[in-house]
């Protein structure tokens, strides 16, 4: 297992600036994808990671929120120069957000946090509830080959295949599985009442798919806690290797106010209060004390990524 507590990923090299808004359009019910020109971000930026976000000249919200990278987006001579949101409408800035308008400035600053591991495997197994699939798309495509992130490019041993299991309440609030399908991912959904794909939890679809898989997989998770304490679970019970990334809320997103404290446990077994914008948002799902509330509760919190 590797720990994350080893090398966490201070913001002094973050940049911090006003990103040029340039496309915020609808993807789902009360889903949006915002593009920013951002390229001091879109050239470090890597899956996992996130940014910070505020609306300038304004105190309501006045602290910036964490939302995570959906994906970065090359310029005609192929240099990252803007990187792509997607956001759940769900409090006072992502109502906020909704209005903003091409052309509109945002105050910016990232990347920030550890992102996921470059590790080897052979079958990527990503699995999202609710808004959770926002950073599963660059991860995928960069596990597929078909791009490379941060400055110098990471290198990601190419996996045999990558699938995401993504689950939401109905269908209408499925944002974004076009992009997956068209990045050469393998794509497997879920819905609580049963409006398009597997009707019920989307952890439901994991087991068997990780059984049946012909390769060795790992799994990745984002979403609602209980959820990832559920597939955490599961990945215990497969004997496979999991990551979490966890939505904790955060304030400042560099480390200083410690209002996104999880508890993780060390080497020894003993746990501790760790910063999810500095040593995570990404930990191995073994390290993570999940509070285990009950399975299916909604996400409604817009403080953490994604």
């Amino acid at each position: 297992m590797m720990d994350r507590q080893a090398s966490p990923a201070y913001p002094d090299q973050a940049w911090h600036g006003s990103a040029v808004v340039l496309e915020n359009v609808p993807l789902a019910r009360a889903t949006y994808r915002i593009r920013l020109a951002a390229p001091k971000v879109a050239e470090r930026i890597v899956p996992g990671q996130f940014v910070m976000l505020r609306l300038p000249d304004r105190d309501d919200p006045l602290l910036g929120r964490p939302l995570a990278l959906y994906d970065v987006v090359s310029d005609a001579g192929g240099c990252p120069q803007f990187i792509d949101i997607v956001y759940l409408v769900v409090g006072r800035m992502t109502t906020r957000l909704v209005e903003v308008r091409p052309g509109t400035t945002l105050d910016i600053w990232g990347p920030l946090g550890n992102g996921f591991p470059p590790d080897e495997v052979e079958h990527l197994v990503m699995v999202a509830g609710g808004i959770g699939q926002t950073p599963f798309l660059a991860l995928g495509r960069e596990f597929l080959g078909r791009q490379q992130y941060g400055t110098p490019p990471r290198k990601v041993p190419r996996a045999r295949k990558v699938t995401l299991c993504y689950g939401a309440r109905s269908a209408e609030f499925l944002a974004g599985a076009g992009d997956f399908e068209a990045a050469g991912i393998d794509v497997h959904l879920a819905t609580d009442d049963g409006s398009r794909g597997h009707g019920g939890p989307v952890t439901e679809l994991v087991a068997p798919l990780v059984a049946g898989s012909p390769w060795p997989c790992r799994i990745v998770c984002c979403g609602p806690e209980p959820m990832m304490a559920a597939t955490a679970r599961l990945a215990r019970q497969l004997g496979v290797p999991c990551q979490v990334s966890l939505e904790t809320p955060m304030a400042c997103g560099i480390g200083a106010c410690f209002s996104c404290v999880a508890r993780i446990r060390d080497g020894s077994g003993n746990w501790d209060y760790r910063r999810t914008c500095i040593e995570g948002p990404v930990f191995d799902a073994e390290q993570v004390v999940f509070d285990a509330p009950q399975l299916g509760a909604p996400s409604t919190s817009e403080a953490g990524p994604p």
